[in-house]
């Protein structure tokens, strides 16, 4: 089975560095060149299902994507982003400025954070790996479009990785992530894949 992890393109609270989470935003203008890029990069796969996000941005991105496919787009709130909780919305100089000691907690020892009134890594890896297990176990091939911090703790289940790595994990904006399913496990072959972007 072949596993597509996509990350949606940039919105504008990307551009302001703002935490974002479950905030619902839309694409950016250039987030939606990026969404086109990247679809145009993914129209000769063969692709049985397309899963997103709820989130407009995740969703917008799983939209371009289906113009070259059949299949439907189906939608997960298990696959959305963090809850941050209190901290969504805010800057990283806000965050820096008002809750140092749990940047400096997320930067020791991330898996370790629960976010006010949000969730931890776990939780959100716990819900991510949900979504996967059911989609790898009924198609032979999908793209699945969802968010930063959920492909990277989905990458950590697949490369039974302690979630401390996370933090030296690159999940770029528009990126796609190829993964391998074998007798239920499954293989990163292509990590973080940006080369569709050369030109943006």
């Amino acid at each position: 089975m072949k596993l597509i992890l996509v990350r949606h393109g940039e919105t504008l609270l990307n551009r302001e560095n703002r935490v974002q989470g479950i905030t619902d935003t839309e694409l950016s203008d250039y987030g939606r060149m990026q969404a086109d890029k990247l679809a145009e990069s993914l129209k000769g796969e063969q692709i049985e299902r397309i899963v997103s996000s709820p989130l407009r941005r995740a969703y917008e991105t799983a939209k371009a994507i289906s113009k070259f496919h059949g299949a439907a787009i189906e939608t997960d709130r298990d696959l959305q982003e963090m809850n941050h909780g209190d901290f969504e919305n805010l800057t990283i100089q806000e965050l820096k400025e008002k809750h140092v000691s749990v940047l400096r907690q997320w930067d020791h020892d991330p898996a370790s954070v629960v976010m006010p009134n949000g969730e931890s890594l776990h939780d959100l890896q716990r819900r991510a790996w949900r979504a996967i297990s059911g989609i790898s176990e009924n198609a032979g091939s999908a793209v699945v479009v969802t968010h930063n911090m959920t492909i990277r703790t989905i990458i950590c289940k697949i490369q039974n990785m302690d979630m401390l790595h996370i933090r030296g994990m690159h999940v770029d904006l528009a990126s796609k992530t190829l993964v391998e399913f074998k007798f239920g496990k499954g293989a990163i072959v292509i990590l973080n894949d940006t080369s569709h972007l050369k030109e943006t």
